[in-house]
C-alpha cells in the first residue's frame, strides 16, 4: 500500500488524546492513530449510506422481483 504524507491541524484536546494513546501502546505513532480513526469513520459513513439506500427499496417490489425467476423449480427447493 502506498502513502502520502499530509500535514493537518486538530485541536489540542485531540492532540493530547492521540498522544494518550502512543504514550500506552495503543498505537506505534500518532500518524497510525489518525490514519485508524479516518478508516474508521469512512467505513461508518459508508454503512449509513447504505442503509439510507436500502431504507429506499420497496419491500414487496423485491420480494416480486426475488420471486421473478423461480418459477416452477421452486417446488423442487428443500423447506426450511
Amino acid at each position: 500500500m502506498s502513502v502520502a504524507k499530509i500535514a493537518i491541524t486538530m485541536e489540542v484536546g485531540l492532540v493530547e488524546q492521540v498522544d494518550r494513546l502512543v504514550r500506552e501502546h495503543v498505537y506505534p505513532n500518532r500518524s497510525r492513530a489518525i490514519q485508524d480513526a479516518v478508516a474508521d469513520r469512512l467505513r461508518r459513513m459508508d454503512r449509513g449510506r447504505l442503509a439510507r439506500e436500502c431504507a429506499k427499496l420497496d419491500p414487496k417490489f423485491e420480494q416480486a422481483l426475488a420471486e421473478e425467476g423461480m418459477g416452477s423449480e421452486i417446488a423442487q427447493w428443500p423447506e426450511y
